[in-house]
């Protein structure tokens, strides 16, 4: 409480030093709390506003030169409010509810960008845009997304009827389920995702379940670490799938794992990988 006390009062200080000239300007002090938001902000010209943000927000590059506040599930509340943000923004998926609540206790304005699927991006932008003041770029955003995404619908037949599989990490196995990025995608182009029919977005998978499922095509995300030697493992366990013995084990980039702009190359991405594959 006493803890909790003192950062009220710090933040009060901070924002009586540093308010916006006229009520109801848009937000020029901003901390993000994801890469996915990090990226969306840049893409509409507000890198400038960004004040904060966390320690995976890498892309761009100029993104890397900015004020770090910590992790998304753990970012520090003294951090952020050390930097007088003007607002704060968190997406549903990947930062606590308990944080945003955290935050609003102390007065902080928040922001929750709610988008967490594919079709829910462009209206995500354009809320967001009305948000920061910038409607008529987000707008122009959110269409270019949206017609990019239309143009692949349908668009390769020669696929259609494949199973697929998203590995998240190889050890312990996490894949890609339903009400994620990746099973929105491998769908839009027209492939079955193996794992669209658990219960939850990124379940712990079995080996036998991949070995009877037989995917014809295998996509590894990208982590932290040389995703080839992390996976060596388990791809010598399921030696004996249809994609491992045709070469159909595909290691994509990033840009599937963040619900940002740059989605538009994660999905021309695997539709080359899925075109090499059905050859």
């Amino acid at each position: 409480m006493k803890k909790l006390i003192i950062l009220f009062l710090l933040f009060t200080i901070h924002h009586s030093l540093y308010t916006p000239a006229v009520a109801g300007e848009p937000p020029e002090r901003i901390v993000s709390l994801a890469p996915s938001i990090t990226e969306i902000l840049y893409a509409l010209g507000l890198g400038d506003r960004l004040v904060g943000v966390t320690t995976y927000c890498d892309y761009p590059e100029e993104a890397k030169k900015k004020p770090k506040v910590g992790g998304m599930v753990n970012p520090s509340i003294e951090a952020i409010i050390t930097l007088k943000p003007d607002i704060v923004i968190m997406t549903t998926d990947g930062n606590l509810k308990e944080f945003e609540e955290r935050l609003r206790s102390l007065k902080v304005k928040t922001y929750v960008f709610r988008a967490r699927r594919l079709s829910e991006l462009p209206k995500g932008i354009r809320d967001i845009g009305s948000v920061l003041g910038v409607k008529e770029r987000a707008d122009k955003l959110a269409n270019e997304i949206e017609e990019a995404i239309n143009k692949f619908r349908g668009q390769s037949p020669g696929v259609r009827g494949q199973k697929a599989l998203f590995i998240i990490w190889p050890e312990p196995l996490i894949v890609a389920g339903p009400g994620t990025a990746m099973d929105d995608v491998i769908t839009l182009l027209g492939v079955q995702n193996i794992a669209s029919d658990v219960k939850v977005p990124y379940p712990k998978y079995s080996i036998e379940e991949i070995i009877h499922q037989d995917p014809d095509i295998i996509f590894i995300g990208r982590g932290h670490m040389n995703m080839k030697d992390v996976s060596d493992g388990i791809m010598r366990k399921i030696s004996m799938v249809r994609a491992v013995k045709k070469g159909a084990v595909f290691y994509m980039s990033d840009r599937l794992h963040r619900l940002g702009p740059r989605i538009v190359e994660g999905i021309e991405e695997m539709d080359r990988y899925l075109k090499s594959a059905s050859k």
